[in-house]
């Protein structure tokens, strides 16, 4: 089982039984946990890297393929990958001497599930 997976299953034990922000409040160690995550994606480079991945043809993007979109050096790339692939967000895969990544859809399930607003009480306008 790779580390990856190992965070996946930590996180849904932790976050996989969350209700809506809206139905009931988060324990202290989902919102912990949950923070840990939205922390992860809350930089504007992280977040690009998320959506260029996914976006990618195959769901997957080779790490040569992402560092020419940005202005930074490789290190900072690898730097910020490294951080989403630590919060369970992302997977890589070397091949050769590049390493493909992917976006884990389950934990990006898992945080969208606790912004739901179906059933929460309109707001006055």
């Amino acid at each position: 089982m790779s580390n990856q997976e190992r965070m996946l299953i930590e996180l849904t034990d932790v976050v996989g039984c969350c209700s809506p922000l809206a139905r009931e409040p988060l324990t202290a160690d989902q919102s912990v946990e949950l923070a840990r995550l939205f922390k992860a994606m809350g930089d504007p480079v992280r977040l690009r890297l998320m959506s260029l991945i996914a976006s990618h043809e195959g769901g997957e993007a080779c790490v040569c393929d992402l560092t020419d979109v940005f202005d930074l050096s490789g290190p900072t790339i690898s730097h910020h990958l490294k951080v989403l692939r630590e919060a369970g967000l992302i997977a890589g895969e070397r091949r050769g001497t590049w390493i493909y990544y992917r976006v884990l859809p389950d934990a990006l399930r898992q945080l969208s599930a606790v912004l739901v607003l179906d059933d929460a009480p309109a707001l006055p306008a």
